[in-house]
């Protein structure tokens, strides 16, 4: 999967698979989660948040499962 870079310390890049509904956010120290049946609007939100890792650690990291790649 595609992930674009963000400007945040906490998260390097994101991606999203619509089809799929899986979000995929590589961490800094380069370990990369997939979170499972997340909404488009999430993404987006995600990704124009003001803080990225904010809006990571407080939306999508409590709110959805996830596997280790």
């Amino acid at each position: 999967m595609y992930r674009q870079p963000v400007e945040s310390s906490a998260v390097v890049s994101v991606g999203y698979d619509k089809k799929r509904r899986m979000l995929e956010v590589e961490v800094d120290g380069g370990a990369v989660y997939q979170y499972l049946d997340v909404p488009p609007r999430e993404y987006f939100a995600l990704v124009s948040a003001d803080s990225v890792g904010r809006y990571y650690n407080q939306q999508i990291k409590v709110n959805y499962e996830f596997l280790k790649v």
